[in-house]
């Protein structure tokens, strides 16, 4: 395996009752990049994030970390690793407030998970680092707002911060401006390339003017197998990318 790559699948596939969902995928994903997954609908963007996470199995294939075999571990292994997705649903509890909720993140990186229980002031000495997230993602004047009432694009750098809280090496991103006004949009792209600084990302996302703002790397599915992969420029040239999008620039 080469270093400078971070994730590396070799021959990734997924098959579901007979229907192969991801077939013989090989991705790399270069360190300290923001790499996009783009594709029609069913293409299979979130089986292959699925798989990355370990919230799905491969049926075949292998997944590697930091060059390691990592296709047996458990989602929470490779979290502890420094692979950590974010925009999951339900990321965020509602009736917390901001600063609560990255706490509660950082509670499970020390192991104490969900302890509601403990007393305040053994709680307090996570408040620095989860202000620190919240600066990063520039959220700290919300930090005694209660997660609920904040907007939507600012409920989504919540999510951001309660992932940085985890401190990742590689953030996968699932859909980071779905269901965004162009000011959020503009916003959470902003955050992301802040974010990246010092980080790789993965995303799949849907808005492709998102993509090529953000992206160094673009890997096209189509019906599980990669179709072309490059910079947004290569790959909104290729005549089959072109061919696949027909009827619109859904990703």
């Amino acid at each position: 395996m080469n270093a400078e790559y971070i994730i590396e699948t070799r021959n990734l596939s997924k098959e579901f009752s007979g229907f192969i969902a991801v077939r013989g995928v090989n991705l790399k994903v270069r360190k300290g990049s923001i790499h996009a997954l783009i594709g029609p609908n069913g293409a299979g963007k979130t089986t292959v994030f699925n798989l990355l996470t370990k919230f799905l199995e491969p049926t075949s294939g292998q997944i590697f970390y930091n060059n390691q075999n990592v296709t047996g571990r458990k989602p929470a292994s490779l979290a502890r690793r420094g692979l950590v997705r974010s925009f999951q649903i339900s990321a965020v509890f509602p009736h917390l407030s901001v600063l609560e909720n990255v706490r509660v993140a950082l509670q499970r990186e020390t192991g104490t998970s969900f302890h509601f229980w403990k007393s305040d002031s053994s709680l307090n000495n996570l408040n620095d680092r989860a202000m620190a997230a919240l600066e990063e993602v520039d959220l700290a004047d919300y930090a005694e707002a209660v997660a609920v009432e904040l907007p939507y694009g600012r409920k989504r750098a919540l999510e951001l911060a309660t992932t940085l809280a985890l401190k990742p090496e590689v953030m996968l991103l699932d859909e980071p401006t779905s269901g965004m006004g162009h000011e959020d949009v503009g916003r959470v792209v902003a955050l992301i390339r802040k974010v990246a600084e010092n980080r790789t990302v993965l995303m799949v996302e849907h808005n492709l003017k998102v993509v090529a703002d953000l992206s160094d790397t673009i890997t096209v599915l189509q019906r599980g197998q990669i179709l072309a992969e490059g910079s947004y420029e290569q790959v909104s040239r290729d005549p089959a990318v072109l061919e696949a999008y027909v009827g619109g620039h859904h990703a």
